[in-house]
Protein backbone atom coordinates (compact mmCIF):
# COMPACT_ATOMS: atom_id res chain seq x y z
CA UNK A 1 0.00 0.00 0.00
CA UNK A 2 1.27 3.57 -0.76
CA UNK A 3 0.94 6.71 -2.52
CA UNK A 4 1.23 4.78 -6.40
CA UNK A 5 -2.54 2.98 -5.05
CA UNK A 6 -3.91 6.24 -2.78
CA UNK A 7 -3.49 3.57 0.17
CA UNK A 8 -6.10 1.42 -1.39
CA UNK A 9 -8.71 3.81 -2.87
CA UNK A 10 -7.45 3.48 -6.63
CA UNK A 11 -8.94 -0.42 -6.97
CA UNK A 12 -7.14 -0.63 -10.21
CA UNK A 13 -3.80 -0.34 -9.48
CA UNK A 14 -2.92 -4.25 -8.96
CA UNK A 15 -0.76 -4.05 -5.69
CA UNK A 16 -0.23 -7.92 -4.90
CA UNK A 17 2.89 -9.75 -4.34
CA UNK A 18 3.69 -12.74 -6.17
CA UNK A 19 5.55 -15.27 -4.28
CA UNK A 20 8.51 -16.47 -6.06
CA UNK A 21 8.59 -20.63 -6.12
CA UNK A 22 10.33 -22.47 -3.85
CA UNK A 23 11.59 -19.60 -2.29
CA UNK A 24 10.42 -17.04 0.73
CA UNK A 25 10.54 -13.82 -1.34
CA UNK A 26 7.19 -12.17 -2.50
CA UNK A 27 8.18 -9.34 -5.31
CA UNK A 28 5.37 -6.88 -7.25
CA UNK A 29 6.74 -4.82 -10.60
CA UNK A 30 5.57 -1.51 -11.03
CA UNK A 31 6.59 1.32 -13.61
CA UNK A 32 6.75 5.23 -11.91
CA UNK A 33 8.05 8.54 -13.29
CA UNK A 34 11.98 8.21 -13.34
CA UNK A 35 11.85 11.61 -10.83
CA UNK A 36 8.95 10.34 -8.54
CA UNK A 37 9.21 10.01 -5.06
CA UNK A 38 6.70 7.25 -3.36
CA UNK A 39 5.64 6.76 0.49
CA UNK A 40 4.35 2.76 0.86
CA UNK A 41 4.38 0.12 4.02
CA UNK A 42 4.17 -3.73 3.29
CA UNK A 43 1.21 -5.23 4.55
CA UNK A 44 0.96 -8.83 5.25
CA UNK A 45 -1.85 -11.60 6.15
CA UNK A 46 -4.18 -8.55 5.64
CA UNK A 47 -3.64 -6.47 8.81
CA UNK A 48 0.06 -6.45 9.43
CA UNK A 49 1.34 -3.04 8.43
CA UNK A 50 5.09 -2.89 8.41
CA UNK A 51 8.19 -0.75 7.24
CA UNK A 52 10.50 -2.40 4.52
CA UNK A 53 13.44 -3.66 6.40
CA UNK A 54 15.44 -3.72 3.35
CA UNK A 55 15.08 0.20 2.17
CA UNK A 56 17.13 2.48 4.71
CA UNK A 57 15.08 5.07 3.47
CA UNK A 58 12.08 6.59 5.37
CA UNK A 59 9.99 9.42 5.57
CA UNK A 60 7.76 10.39 8.55
CA UNK A 61 4.13 11.04 8.12
CA UNK A 62 1.75 12.31 11.05
CA UNK A 63 0.94 8.86 12.02
CA UNK A 64 4.40 7.45 12.02
CA UNK A 65 7.03 6.55 9.91
CA UNK A 66 6.76 4.85 6.23
CA UNK A 67 9.17 3.17 3.31
CA UNK A 68 10.29 5.47 0.53
CA UNK A 69 10.85 4.23 -2.79
CA UNK A 70 12.87 6.78 -4.82
CA UNK A 71 13.44 6.70 -8.53
CA UNK A 72 16.65 7.69 -9.82
CA UNK A 73 16.19 11.38 -10.92
CA UNK A 74 14.61 12.18 -7.12
CA UNK A 75 16.69 14.28 -5.66
CA UNK A 76 16.61 15.06 -1.63
CA UNK A 77 16.67 19.19 -1.64
CA UNK A 78 19.88 20.12 0.11
CA UNK A 79 17.84 23.11 1.80
CA UNK A 80 17.15 20.28 4.52
CA UNK A 81 20.80 19.82 5.66
CA UNK A 82 21.46 21.49 9.07
CA UNK A 83 25.00 23.43 8.31
CA UNK A 84 26.63 24.18 12.16
CA UNK A 85 27.65 27.29 10.45
CA UNK A 86 24.39 28.71 9.72
CA UNK A 87 22.90 30.51 13.13
CA UNK A 88 19.43 29.49 14.16
CA UNK A 89 16.75 31.62 14.83
CA UNK A 90 14.94 31.56 17.83
CA UNK A 91 11.39 29.89 18.72
CA UNK A 92 9.61 30.13 21.37
CA UNK A 93 8.27 27.27 23.63
CA UNK A 94 5.32 26.85 23.19
CA UNK A 95 2.33 29.10 24.20
CA UNK A 96 -1.04 29.04 25.42
CA UNK A 97 -3.95 31.05 23.96
CA UNK A 98 -7.53 30.75 25.42
CA UNK A 99 -10.18 31.93 22.60
CA UNK A 100 -13.54 33.02 24.13
CA UNK A 101 -14.89 32.39 20.19
CA UNK A 102 -13.94 28.62 19.80
CA UNK A 103 -13.96 27.66 23.93
CA UNK A 104 -10.92 25.92 24.51
CA UNK A 105 -7.23 26.77 24.75
CA UNK A 106 -5.02 26.40 21.44
CA UNK A 107 -0.81 26.35 21.17
CA UNK A 108 1.24 28.23 19.11
CA UNK A 109 5.32 28.86 18.53
CA UNK A 110 6.86 32.05 17.21
CA UNK A 111 10.35 31.72 15.20
CA UNK A 112 12.49 34.82 14.71
CA UNK A 113 15.41 35.06 12.18
CA UNK A 114 18.87 35.10 14.01
CA UNK A 115 20.67 38.54 14.55
CA UNK A 116 16.86 40.29 14.68
CA UNK A 117 16.12 42.61 17.34
CA UNK A 118 12.44 41.47 18.20
CA UNK A 119 11.27 44.52 18.57
CA UNK A 120 11.90 45.23 14.93
CA UNK A 121 8.78 45.17 12.78
CA UNK A 122 8.73 42.01 10.30
CA UNK A 123 6.33 40.50 8.01
CA UNK A 124 4.68 37.48 9.41
CA UNK A 125 4.00 34.49 8.52
CA UNK A 126 0.96 31.92 10.05
CA UNK A 127 1.68 28.30 9.54
CA UNK A 128 -1.32 26.07 9.77
CA UNK A 129 -0.33 22.51 11.21
CA UNK A 130 2.66 23.55 13.04
CA UNK A 131 3.65 20.94 14.97
CA UNK A 132 4.03 18.97 11.87
CA UNK A 133 5.94 21.52 10.01
CA UNK A 134 8.75 22.27 12.82
CA UNK A 135 8.88 18.67 13.13
CA UNK A 136 12.40 17.59 11.73
CA UNK A 137 11.17 14.23 10.20
CA UNK A 138 8.66 15.68 8.65
CA UNK A 139 8.26 19.81 7.18
CA UNK A 140 11.84 20.72 8.85
CA UNK A 141 10.83 24.25 8.22
CA UNK A 142 13.08 25.64 10.91
CA UNK A 143 16.20 24.33 9.54
CA UNK A 144 15.02 25.63 5.89
CA UNK A 145 14.33 29.53 7.46
CA UNK A 146 17.38 29.41 8.80
CA UNK A 147 19.29 28.51 5.73
CA UNK A 148 17.18 30.42 3.43
CA UNK A 149 17.84 33.24 5.86
CA UNK A 150 21.63 32.94 5.99
CA UNK A 151 21.77 32.50 1.70
CA UNK A 152 19.80 35.91 1.77
CA UNK A 153 17.32 34.35 -0.44
CA UNK A 154 14.21 35.66 1.71
CA UNK A 155 13.77 38.94 3.78
CA UNK A 156 13.73 38.29 7.78
CA UNK A 157 10.20 37.01 8.62
CA UNK A 158 8.69 35.78 11.75
CA UNK A 159 6.76 33.04 11.67
CA UNK A 160 3.15 31.62 13.84
CA UNK A 161 2.98 28.02 14.04
CA UNK A 162 -0.17 26.98 14.75
CA UNK A 163 -0.83 23.74 16.25
CA UNK A 164 -4.28 22.09 16.23
CA UNK A 165 -3.68 19.09 19.32
CA UNK A 166 -5.61 19.81 22.39
CA UNK A 167 -2.74 20.86 24.52
CA UNK A 168 -3.22 18.40 27.26
CA UNK A 169 -4.25 15.31 25.13
CA UNK A 170 -1.96 15.74 21.85
CA UNK A 171 -3.50 12.53 20.60
CA UNK A 172 -6.73 14.89 19.96
CA UNK A 173 -6.19 16.96 16.89
CA UNK A 174 -9.01 19.50 15.77
CA UNK A 175 -7.52 20.39 12.79
CA UNK A 176 -10.12 18.53 10.50
CA UNK A 177 -13.00 21.05 12.41
CA UNK A 178 -11.16 23.82 12.51
CA UNK A 179 -9.77 23.85 8.98
CA UNK A 180 -12.56 22.54 6.48
CA UNK A 181 -14.02 26.35 6.25
CA UNK A 182 -14.79 26.78 9.42
CA UNK A 183 -16.63 30.43 9.23
CA UNK A 184 -16.21 30.55 13.37
CA UNK A 185 -12.52 29.35 13.42
CA UNK A 186 -11.57 32.10 11.11
CA UNK A 187 -13.51 34.54 13.38
CA UNK A 188 -11.52 33.33 15.97
CA UNK A 189 -8.40 33.99 13.91
CA UNK A 190 -9.75 37.43 12.77
CA UNK A 191 -11.20 39.21 16.11
CA UNK A 192 -8.87 37.07 18.35
CA UNK A 193 -5.71 35.47 17.59
CA UNK A 194 -4.32 38.38 15.12
CA UNK A 195 -4.85 41.35 17.26
CA UNK A 196 -3.57 39.59 19.64
CA UNK A 197 -0.37 38.60 17.12
CA UNK A 198 -0.28 42.21 16.43
CA UNK A 199 -0.21 43.37 20.11
CA UNK A 200 2.02 41.76 21.74
CA UNK A 201 4.74 40.98 18.81
CA UNK A 202 6.47 43.29 16.55
CA UNK A 203 4.94 42.71 13.07
CA UNK A 204 3.52 44.92 10.34
CA UNK A 205 0.70 44.94 10.31
CA UNK A 206 -0.58 45.83 6.73
CA UNK A 207 -2.21 43.45 4.85
CA UNK A 208 0.72 43.10 2.18
CA UNK A 209 3.05 41.68 4.84
CA UNK A 210 0.58 39.02 6.69
CA UNK A 211 0.93 35.78 4.81
CA UNK A 212 -1.11 32.25 5.57
CA UNK A 213 0.30 28.96 4.55
CA UNK A 214 -1.04 25.25 5.45
CA UNK A 215 -1.15 21.56 3.38
CA UNK A 216 -3.92 19.23 2.50
CA UNK A 217 -6.92 20.58 4.79
CA UNK A 218 -5.14 23.51 6.41
CA UNK A 219 -4.27 24.40 2.68
CA UNK A 220 -8.21 24.40 2.04
CA UNK A 221 -8.02 26.96 5.21
CA UNK A 222 -4.96 29.18 3.87
CA UNK A 223 -7.81 29.31 0.41
CA UNK A 224 -10.73 30.34 2.31
CA UNK A 225 -8.43 33.29 4.76
CA UNK A 226 -6.68 34.76 1.98
CA UNK A 227 -9.61 35.23 -0.47
CA UNK A 228 -12.34 35.82 1.80
CA UNK A 229 -11.53 38.86 3.73
CA UNK A 230 -8.16 39.73 1.32
CA UNK A 231 -7.44 42.98 3.31
CA UNK A 232 -5.97 40.44 5.88
CA UNK A 233 -3.81 38.32 4.17
CA UNK A 234 -2.59 39.39 0.73
CA UNK A 235 -0.01 36.12 0.23
CA UNK A 236 -0.74 32.68 0.94
CA UNK A 237 0.85 29.32 0.43
CA UNK A 238 -0.92 26.18 -0.69
CA UNK A 239 0.22 22.81 -0.54
CA UNK A 240 -2.06 19.86 -2.00
CA UNK A 241 -5.25 21.58 -0.82
CA UNK A 242 -8.47 19.09 -0.32
CA UNK A 243 -10.45 21.31 -2.26
CA UNK A 244 -12.53 18.43 -2.49
CA UNK A 245 -13.71 19.11 0.73
CA UNK A 246 -15.44 21.99 0.01
CA UNK A 247 -16.35 22.44 -3.39
CA UNK A 248 -17.68 25.82 -2.89
CA UNK A 249 -14.30 27.06 -2.51
CA UNK A 250 -13.59 27.29 -6.13
CA UNK A 251 -16.44 29.74 -6.80
CA UNK A 252 -15.43 31.70 -3.71
CA UNK A 253 -12.27 32.34 -5.26
CA UNK A 254 -13.56 32.86 -8.93
CA UNK A 255 -13.70 36.98 -8.18
CA UNK A 256 -12.22 38.84 -10.80
CA UNK A 257 -12.51 41.64 -8.66
CA UNK A 258 -10.86 40.63 -5.72
CA UNK A 259 -7.76 42.23 -4.52
CA UNK A 260 -4.75 41.07 -5.89
CA UNK A 261 -3.42 38.16 -3.64
CA UNK A 262 -0.21 36.69 -4.36
CA UNK A 263 -0.48 33.01 -4.06
CA UNK A 264 2.29 30.05 -4.10
CA UNK A 265 0.41 26.10 -5.12
CA UNK A 266 2.17 22.81 -5.43
CA UNK A 267 0.54 19.84 -5.85
CA UNK A 268 1.71 16.11 -6.12
CA UNK A 269 0.74 13.98 -9.66
CA UNK A 270 0.67 10.57 -7.97
CA UNK A 271 -3.16 10.42 -6.34
CA UNK A 272 -2.74 13.40 -4.49
CA UNK A 273 -4.99 17.13 -5.22
CA UNK A 274 -3.59 17.41 -8.78
CA UNK A 275 -7.25 17.57 -10.14
CA UNK A 276 -8.37 20.33 -8.41
CA UNK A 277 -5.50 22.53 -7.94
CA UNK A 278 -5.35 22.37 -11.61
CA UNK A 279 -8.75 23.40 -11.34
CA UNK A 280 -7.94 26.60 -9.38
CA UNK A 281 -5.07 27.57 -11.08
CA UNK A 282 -7.24 28.31 -14.44
CA UNK A 283 -9.67 30.43 -11.40
CA UNK A 284 -6.47 32.44 -10.39
CA UNK A 285 -5.18 32.72 -13.91
CA UNK A 286 -8.54 35.26 -14.34
CA UNK A 287 -8.72 36.85 -11.65
CA UNK A 288 -6.25 39.51 -10.33
CA UNK A 289 -4.05 37.27 -8.68
CA UNK A 290 0.22 36.51 -8.90
CA UNK A 291 0.21 32.90 -8.69
CA UNK A 292 2.94 30.66 -8.92
CA UNK A 293 1.93 26.52 -9.62
CA UNK A 294 4.66 23.57 -9.33
CA UNK A 295 3.42 19.78 -9.65
CA UNK A 296 6.09 16.92 -8.55
CA UNK A 297 5.59 13.50 -9.61
CA UNK A 298 4.87 12.43 -5.79
CA UNK A 299 1.77 11.95 -3.50
CA UNK A 300 0.23 13.17 -0.55
CA UNK A 301 3.24 13.01 2.07
CA UNK A 302 5.35 15.11 3.52
CA UNK A 303 7.93 14.10 1.37
CA UNK A 304 6.51 16.17 -1.51
CA UNK A 305 5.60 19.18 0.97
CA UNK A 306 9.01 19.43 3.01
CA UNK A 307 11.03 20.08 -0.96
CA UNK A 308 8.39 22.54 -1.90
CA UNK A 309 8.54 25.01 1.08
CA UNK A 310 11.81 26.53 0.41
CA UNK A 311 10.23 27.62 -3.32
CA UNK A 312 7.25 29.06 -1.55
CA UNK A 313 8.69 30.93 0.91
CA UNK A 314 11.17 32.32 -1.81
CA UNK A 315 7.85 33.25 -3.75
CA UNK A 316 6.28 35.28 -1.32
CA UNK A 317 9.46 36.59 0.70
CA UNK A 318 11.89 36.93 -1.35
CA UNK A 319 14.52 39.91 -1.22
CA UNK A 320 13.29 42.75 -3.36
Amino acid sequence: MGDFNGWGHNKSFQNEGKRIRNSDIWILKASFPIDARLDYKIIVNGDMWLIDQLNPYQQWSGVGANSELRMPLWKDDPIHIRNPDVPRGSLSPDILFTSEILRYQITFNVYHPYGMDERTPLPVLYVMDGYEYMHPEMGNMLTILDNLYAEKKIDPIMVVFIDHRDPINRTINRRMEELAMNATYFRFFKEEFLPYIEKNYSVLSSPEYRAIMGTSVGALAATYFAFSQPQLFSMAGIQSPSFYLRPQIYSFCNDPGTTKTKVSMTAGLINDSSEGSQKMKEILASNSCEYTYREVNEGHSWGNWRNLIDDILIDLFAIK
